[in-house]
């Protein structure tokens, strides 16, 4: 009877046949090679950067924490969280009304959509900024009357940082519309007819139980889309908004130093994008509980779960010797 350890006279050797599989593990040296090179690409890029002569890395240190500079940081982040949630409560009344029977309502949510996708971002920028151009006064009253209640210069009404906004909410809308109602298309049709089975309106339909459903395929592509919003901020620069590139620019226009500047606005835009990231991580795990048994941990937890593995534990017990013995 086999037992003990190789020294033992009751050892025996394990049994093997001719078919028994030997595992060799897979040797992959391609996966070195490509690693080795993009690593050699990416340490001869960080060197010809770090040594160019005509990158002042003073100017960069000097500016990135210049007043000017953080004052037009601060107005761009105000821009885009108040035009993400503008545009995003415009997005979900207008997919609500091209998901409605009413033929008014979804038609004008069509060509609403339409005009705003179909033409390019910088002119709607323009158009509200030359909007006294078009319009003297901006009038309230009666229709199709004379009857006036209120009215006010334009320029004055619309400023460049009110024109930016509308512009960049009301397009922002448009795209925002088609996620939210990919999403709401993205439910089964069973819940709606459930829903209203139940005795619920559909205003309460869509509010309590197609768009919490919806959210798990809303909210990766809205993220993508704060995302855009923030870098779209820059093309306010074509009506004076003050925002970090137009900051940036006139900063560059004094110090001739284009390039420096530049790469501030770059590490600045970075930094807020990479800052906004986290809140959308941490909504697509909140939201897409029900989709996974088991959700992927979160880098804080990946972090916790690598430490106590580093920590030593308690030793476990020598193992114990049986030897068999054959009578």
């Amino acid at each position: 009877m086999p037992g003990g350890r190789p020294g033992n006279p009751a050892y025996q050797q394990p049994l093997t046949t001719e078919d028994d599989v030997i595992s060799v593990p897979l040797r992959r040296p391609w996966r070195w090679i490509s690693a080795i090179a993009v690593l050699a690409l990416l340490a001869s890029f960080i060197y010809v950067v770090a040594t160019n002569p005509n990158l002042d890395f003073a100017t960069i240190g000097e500016f990135i924490f210049d007043a000017r500079i953080l004052e037009g940081v601060w107005l761009t982040l105000v821009i885009t969280v108040v035009s993400m949630v503008v545009s995003t409560i415009l997005s979900i009344i207008i997919a609500a009304m091209r998901l409605a029977s009413n033929p008014v309502l979804s038609s004008v949510a069509w060509f609403y959509v339409w005009a705003f996708r179909g033409t390019p971002v910088l002119v709607q920028i323009v158009l509200w900024g030359y909007l006294g151009l078009l319009f003297d006064k901006i009038t309230l009253g009666v229709p199709f009357t004379d009857v006036v209640f209120w009215q006010m210069d334009t320029n004055s009404l619309v400023t460049p940082f009110v024109a930016g906004l509308l512009a960049l909410t009301l397009n922002q809308a448009a795209y925002s519309s088609e996620i939210v109602r990919a999403g709401m298309m993205s439910v089964d049709e069973g819940q709606r007819e459930a829903a209203y089975s139940l005795g619920m309106s559909p205003l309460y339909t869509f509010r309590r139980v197609l768009l919490p459903q919806a959210m798990r395929v809303i909210i990766p592509p809205m993220g993508n889309e704060l995302i855009s919003m923030l870098k779209n901020t820059s093309l306010l620069s074509v009506i004076a908004v003050m925002e970090l590139y137009t900051q940036a620019s006139v900063i560059s226009s004094t110090n001739l130093k284009q390039v420096e500047l530049l790469l501030v606005v770059s590490i600045w835009y970075l930094f807020m994008t990479s800052v906004l990231s986290v809140p959308q991580y941490y909504l697509e795990r909140r939201y897409g509980r029900g989709s996974s048994r088991n959700l992927p941990k979160t880098p804080w937890q990946r972090v916790r779960a690598a430490m106590d593995r580093r920590k030593p534990g308690p030793q476990p017990a020598p193992p114990t010797e049986i030897v068999s013995v054959v009578a």
